[in-house]
């Protein structure tokens, strides 16, 4: 077994956004450092672009989820083919819409502990 089947965050996505978040943060810590609002606001606006360029190369398939892959998806630089559809357990893709299951699928178990006359809810 690879230790590379588990390589979580080595993708362009997060590679990216380590390195916009990793600026923004030095900005942010000039600003501290010089006692400077603006610097400081402006280091944490690099740090929110930082996220939302990593979610957006995630979603474009440059990031890819965690667990076990396939020896092809093993590269850092290989896209990921199935992003288009979300992936599962993935916070990002739920947060774009992808992923979901449809509400016409989904199974309503009834809880066996109900008492009789009990409103189960």
């Amino acid at each position: 077994m690879s230790a590379h089947q588990y390589d979580e965050g080595h993708t362009v996505a997060g590679w990216t956004g380590f390195g916009i978040a990793t600026v923004g943060s030095a900005v942010a810590g000039v600003g501290v450092c010089t006692v400077s609002a603006p610097l400081i606001g402006g280091g944490l606006g690099i740090v929110v672009v930082s996220l939302l360029v990593t979610w957006a190369l995630h979603l474009t398939g440059w990031g890819k989820p965690p667990g076990r892959r396939d020896r092809a998806q093993w590269g850092m630089r290989v896209r990921d083919p199935l992003a288009r559809a979300g992936h599962p357990g993935c916070v990002g893709c739920r947060l774009a819409g992808r992923g979901r299951v449809a509400e016409e699928h989904a199974v309503v178990v009834p809880r066996e502990s109900a008492q009789v006359g009990e409103t189960v809810g």
